[in-house]
């Protein structure tokens, strides 16, 4: 299980347990990365979510609230009056000893690029541009440049201490809230959710995915005048792929292989898997491979999303024990 969905702390079935530990999840991460949405999410599931609480009363309102209340979500980064990683750690690792609480630490990342984007789009300043010391004309890109290496240099430690680290660069406002649902909803029965992501190699492999497949052996449209321009949603493009000699083989051994992994992430407290699917451009193979993937595994689970990094489009499908009901 890689590092941005593991979970070190209890299954998601005995959190879930209104008469066990109060349960506190912490959010931290990268200016920009999505914290107030995601502390919003955390609110409309049941928790009472609070934000940019000074770390000097951290410990006070957990103290509070430990054992007597309902869930709660705490936001905390470098605009929280006082902060300073060690002594957040230090104030987690108090938390986690105490047998009345339940702690979840999530940590937002996002690519460094995007969140440039994010600031100069909305021309908000960084927290941690340095304006004193910035020279007459500097760019406002080259500040915000400059403020996000400083803060993924100071935040790196708490990243490495997080149970869950989620990159929110290609998610959605939909997506994330999917994400958080999947991880901290409340409901002991809360459905099972699959999210399905196309991607290309050349850009990365997300490092949200719990699992990865690689469809660069397939035939590729690319190489066919008529085909490049398309993308594996499009029928044609199907066609010429599942044409592939190779093609139902490796596809069969892919549905065997997961059909009996997803009782065992269950088993294991885990009620959301990340699947990816990534080819050379993210366009054509793993787009249609994604499709078919998000068709069988839809006739099986309640939830299930696709989302094509590439192409920017997601959607989420319904499966048939959803409309059975």
């Amino acid at each position: 299980m890689n590092r941005s969905t593991r979970t070190k702390h209890q299954p998601t079935q005995d959190r879930n347990k209104s008469s066990g530990p109060t349960r506190l999840v912490l959010i931290s991460g990268m200016s920009g990365a999505g914290k107030s949405t995601t502390l919003k999410a955390l609110e409309d599931l049941g928790y009472e979510a609070v934000d940019n609480l000074p770390l000097s009363l951290l410990g006070n309102l957990v103290g509070l609230q430990g054992g007597t209340a309902g869930p709660l979500a705490i936001g905390v980064d470098i605009r929280t009056r006082d902060f300073g990683v060690d002594a957040l750690i230090q104030e987690i690792d108090g938390f986690i000893r105490r047998p009345d609480l339940d702690v979840q630490v999530v940590f937002l990342d996002c690519d460094d690029e995007i969140l440039r984007q994010r600031y100069t789009e909305t021309r908000r300043r960084h927290p941690m541009a340095d304006e004193r010391h910035s020279v007459a004309g500097e760019k406002l890109e080259r500040r915000v440049t400059d403020g996000i290496q400083r803060e993924r240099a100071l935040m790196n430690e708490l990243r490495d201490r997080a149970d869950l680290v989620i990159d929110t660069s290609h998610l959605s406002l939909n997506d994330l809230r999917r994400v958080m649902t999947g991880h901290f909803a409340l409901d002991a029965t809360a459905t099972f959710s699959v999210s399905i992501l196309s991607f290309s190699y050349r850009h990365g492999v997300p490092r949200e995915a719990d699992l990865v497949f690689d469809a660069r052996f397939l035939s590729n449209p690319h190489y066919e005048p008529d085909l490049r321009p398309l993308t594996g949603l499009d029928e044609d493009v199907g066609k010429f792929i599942a044409a592939d000699p190779d093609f139902e083989t490796f596809f069969g051994s892919l549905t065997q292989l997961l059909e009996p992994l997803f009782p065992r992430f269950q088993a294991e407290g885990k009620s959301y898997l990340t699947i990816a699917v990534g080819c050379t451009g993210g366009q054509h193979r793993s787009v249609y491979v994604a499709e078919r993937l998000g068709a069988w595994l839809s006739s099986q689970h309640e939830q299930i999303s696709i989302t094509h990094r590439e192409l920017q489009e997601s959607r989420l499908l319904e499966g048939s024990r959803t409309q059975a009901s």
